[in-house]
């Protein structure tokens, strides 16, 4: 290894790095590139190297002597760059067909010193949460999921893992909302509503978007809980209601309409509300499918749905999939998505659905989708409720 290579690498081999990445290989080599961090191991520095090679990827540990030489290894390799980070400096080598260095140093001010994130020492990363555990959050003090000082109760934290997976999915669709305007966002079936002040918080108190939000829900005292709350926080675009959700008529506009276990069919009138609203964003986590466990029929499937469990399985699979199908032939673009593990609850996949730029009737490639969700259906010998809500409105107009 270069002279001045190996100084200026082992210089920075201290808690103050945060990472280097060794790349550019020849044609054809099997070692791509190698990341390397610190990381404490019992309160001594050690530093982890990631080796990528063809499709995998080999994790090591290394004091600084012996990455030192690990390193002689690598660049003997003929790997042309090496890029280095520290809180106070980016350090980049380039090396030539020839072996010689050209190394160019940058310094990171006072002002962009903030942009670099601290080295993560810990050996397995704790995920980075858009709510993070010791900073304290009225809400969440409130609804018993955090302490007074911001540390996660532990019989919450599953609660606390799934508000902020639930902020993930809002965070990747926020591209698909007009921020210069005033929102409107529906959360139907709201229940004790820890997501729905999330929601609230995330896009209001961190992202300062302009929102209206309106949960809704049956229950009289969870209503009356959740607006002392709102109004305890000043959370004045915060209004809680009491009211079904197929008979809801409250708005004529709705930007974002939200969905969090409604119970069976009521997911359905949701995603109904939803399509009539022309709502740019939909999210719906479903639960307890019963309707088409009731229905669902086939002889050719008599082998699986003779067994109780895995007919209540696959009826409720098939219920969300065809949810999903209608969203895409009403002019969503639709994913269905893991919520949370499935070891924490059996109830975990989210339908997210954004409304497409440009969506047509009579158009040929929903035609053709809309004929095979209809042979899927006749299959199974289904009616599902949101395929009823929809006939009039959508489906009868493509046929």
């Amino acid at each position: 290894m270069d002279r001045n290579i190996f100084e200026i690498i082992s210089n920075n081999l201290n808690i103050e790095l945060i990472d280097m990445i060794i790349s550019n290989p020849p044609a054809g080599a099997e070692l791509r590139k190698v990341k390397i961090r610190p990381v404490l191991i019992k309160q001594k520095l050690i530093f982890q190297a990631s080796e990528f090679r063809d499709k995998q990827v080999f994790h090591s540990n290394y004091t600084k002597e012996e990455l030192l030489d690990k390193l002689s290894e690598w660049l003997e390799l003929f790997m042309k760059q090496v890029f280095l980070r520290t809180r106070n400096k980016q350090v980049t080598v380039l090396i030539s067909k020839k072996g010689k260095a050209a190394i160019k140093v940058k310094s990171i001010d006072s002002t962009n010193r903030m942009a670099v994130s601290n080295p993560v020492l810990s050996h397995n990363r704790e995920k980075a949460y858009i709510l993070k555990e010791g900073i304290p959050v009225p809400f969440l003090k409130d609804l018993g999921v955090m302490t007074e000082e911001g540390k996660i109760i532990s019989s919450k934290y599953d609660k606390f893992k799934q508000i902020n997976r639930f902020l993930e999915f809002v965070e990747d669709v926020l591209p698909y909302l007009d921020n210069t305007k005033e929102l409107t966002i529906i959360d139907f079936g709201c229940g004790k509503s820890y997501l729905t002040f999330a929601l609230y918080y995330y896009l209001k108190e961190i992202k300062g978007y302009p929102i209206r939000i309106i949960g809704l829900d049956l229950k009289k005292q969870v209503i009356k809980d959740c607006n002392m709350l709102a109004a305890r926080y000043g959370y004045d675009k915060l209004t809680f209601m009491e009211g079904d959700i197929a008979s809801y008529e409250g708005v004529s506009r709705v930007d974002m309409v939200v969905t969090l276990h409604a119970c069976d069919t009521a997911t359905d009138y949701a995603l109904h509300k939803a399509i009539i609203w022309n709502a740019d964003v939909i999210l719906a986590v479903p639960c307890c499918q019963h309707e088409l466990n009731t229905q669902i029929s086939n002889d050719i499937c008599n082998p699986l749905f003779r067994y109780g469990l895995i007919k209540e399985r696959i009826a409720a699979l098939t219920t969300d999939a065809l949810r999903a199908e209608l969203l895409e032939i009403a002019g969503y673009k639709t994913q269905i998505l893991e919520f949370i593990d499935m070891e924490h609850t059996p109830k975990n996949i989210l339908i997210r659905a954004v409304k497409k730029n440009s969506s047509k009737n009579n158009d040929p490639a929903m035609l053709k989708r809309l004929n095979a969700y209809e042979q899927c259906r006749s299959f199974f010998k289904v009616q599902p409720t949101l395929y009823k809500l929809l006939s009039d409105q959508f489906i009868s107009r493509m046929q």
